[in-house]
Order: structure tokens, then sequence, then C-alpha cells
């Protein structure tokens, strides 16, 4: 059988790790120098050796599932860049990887993980790793009709710092079930955000205040990564998108239960056992 070590990454890690991170998402250099200029600590990586070598990695960011009318907050891991090198796919490495971070987090406290799939088939694969659907969301395709619906002025966008975003995001989050991010993720998107002319925004249209975020897609063309308020709020400004971003690609994702998104995993029996699957939280802010 082969030797497995599972162990939060060294700093001596990161070249291996970014190659890995390249090769399993082809993002490119700016991105991933985001990641290392604006989030990475050794901790916060874990690696999977196998053989001796760095073969399976996975980032992690610590954030908090809040579940309203309940009154319960559960420390919950989200997992992100989780890859393994091309060359060692089919052994098994990524389940090892996924159980072995399971067992690190339950040992410090942390009750549960999540994750986004960034594909339809891998939301099976972390179905078979004890995940399952929690989050979901909609994404929506800008239509001129929908433009034919917009205010007589121009909603005001004010573009606004990580902190200041944070609470403005929690401010509209606080009555539904959502994952809460801490400062540090909060900056790393800003980071990504700034790549390619996107942003963190507040966004005050007449039926009220929302929280915009616009992230590049590597086509130079922005993607409206969230857009909370409510709902006549979100109407009004999706109406408007074009006018208010002028390098957006026509898609924003909202509030909503139609496009299955993040999944979740329980670290403990009582709490799986203890949980209604049928509840739907808002992830939102991946980094998928």
């Amino acid at each position: 059988s082969m030797e497995i070590l599972l162990r939060p990454s060294v700093p001596e890690d990161v070249p291996v790790q970014r190659t890995l991170w390249s090769l399993s998402f082809g993002d490119d250099r700016a991105y991933i120098n985001n990641f290392y200029k604006n989030y990475y600590r050794p901790d916060r990586v874990l690696v999977l050796e196998a053989e001796g070598a760095v073969r399976a990695m996975t980032a992690w960011f610590s954030t908090v599932l809040s579940i309203p009318g309940k009154d319960q907050i559960f420390r919950a891991a989200y997992l992100y860049a989780v890859c393994v090198h091309p060359d060692w796919r089919g052994k098994g490495l990524a389940g090892k990887l996924l159980e072995g971070a399971g067992l690190y987090f339950r040992d410090r406290g942390i009750q549960a993980v999540t994750t986004v799939p960034a594909s339809r088939e891998l939301h099976g694969f972390f179905a078979k790793q004890g995940f399952f659907e929690c989050f979901t969301q909609d994404e929506h395709h800008w239509t001129p009709e929908l433009g034919q619906k917009a205010p007589e002025t121009l909603p005001k966008m004010k573009l606004v710092n990580a902190a200041e975003y944070g609470v403005l995001r929690e401010g509209l989050l606080s009555k539904l079930g959502h994952i809460a991010l801490p400062m540090d993720a909060l900056l790393y998107q800003a980071g990504c955000c700034r790549i390619d002319g996107g942003g963190m925004y507040l966004v005050g249209a007449t039926a009220g205040p929302a929280a915009l975020c616009a992230e590049g897609t590597g086509d130079k063309t922005l993607l409206v990564k969230e857009l909370i308020g409510s709902p006549e709020a979100v109407d009004q400004i999706a109406a408007v998108l074009p006018q208010l971003l002028p390098k957006f690609g026509g898609t924003y994702r909202t509030l909503g239960d139609s496009v299955p998104f993040g999944m979740m995993k329980w670290l403990s029996p009582e709490l799986d056992a203890a949980w209604d699957r049928d509840i739907r939280a808002y992830l939102g802010l991946a980094f998928d």
C-alpha cells in the first residue's frame, strides 16, 4: 500500500502548490499570485504526500455557518483549490485528502466542511465522500427585456473596501441561513476583484441598499458574483447592470434556490443525524 501523509504545508511547499494549482485549474499567474499575497499562510493549506512528495492539496478558509431562527452558529472550514497532480489521479488520493482534512479539522473543534465543486460531475464525487447539497443560488443572464424595467435614475454605486463590504453583506443576510466569511477571505476576494477591474460595491437603489461583487472571468469581462438585497432592489439594479459596469459580461448571481452550488459535510455523526437535509443556505461569495 502507498505511504500517505497529510500535513499542514510549509513555505518550501509553495512552488509545488503553485504547479498543482496551475495544472488543475488553469488559472493565470495574477490569480494565483493574489492567493499567495493576500491569503496564504502555511497552516491555511493542507498537503498530501504520497511516496515522499506532495501530490495533492487543499486550501481552506475558517468560516461560520449561521442558521437564523435556530439561533445556531457552526464553525465550518470552506475547502478551496482541492486538487491532485494529474499524474497521480485515479489512485484515491482526493478521497484520502478529504478524509484526512476532516480529521484534522475535527481535532480543532471545527464542526463541518463545505466546498464548491468545480463542475457538475464533481458534485457526484463529493457526494461519495459524504458531502450533501446544501447551498443554492440563482444565476441569471442579462437580456434587453430586463433593461426595459430600468428605473428613472441610475442607482448610486460606491466602491467599498473589504471590511465595509463584509458589514453590508452580513446586514443583508442576517435573516437567512448563510456562510459568513472572515476578514481575510474578504480581503482575498477584494484582490480577485481588482485583477480585471472589478470591485466590491454598495449600490443604493430606490428600493433599498444592495451589495454587489464583480470579478473578472479571465476574458476581461466581469461576472457579478453576488448581488444581494431586497428582491425589488435586486430587480432595479439588475436592469441597469450594463450601465453600472461597463465591462459587465452578462451573468449575475443572486439569492435563490434554482442552482445547486455548494456542498457540506458534518464532521460528527450526532450533528449529521440531527440536521434537516432540506435546509438550504447561501454560500454565494465562493472562490469557484
